[in-house]
């Protein structure tokens, strides 16, 4: 009976990750903060987007963060994490066009 090739390790990035190798200290750094302070953080930027006469930058910002998290976390999610976090980053990205060029 053939050997079965060992799975990745959760905690080890996956070596066709650059960008999860690359930013593992940025990582690292905001999962060691309690998990509501992340949440809590782009909640305020999208919130401040949609009130401040200029925030489809916060928008960006908050879009470009979400967008990083996720090609970092991608070797670990499962289909329907990928597909459900890129239908938030395509509906956010909606909004950050629709206040930066309004009608």
């Amino acid at each position: 009976m053939p050997a079965s090739p060992p799975s990745p390790r959760p905690d080890r990035p996956d070596d066709g990750n650059v960008l999860g190798r690359t930013s593992g200290s940025a990582v690292r750094w905001i999962s060691s903060l309690p998990p509501a302070v992340p949440v809590l953080f782009v909640f305020g930027l999208v919130l401040l987007g949609g009130f401040v006469p200029w925030g489809w930058v916060l928008l960006a910002v908050a879009t470009l963060l979400l967008v990083w998290i996720l090609v970092a976390s991608w070797p670990r999610l499962t289909p329907a994490e990928k597909l459900l976090r890129l239908a938030v980053i395509a509906l956010l990205l909606a909004v950050t066009i629709v206040r930066a060029v309004p009608r």
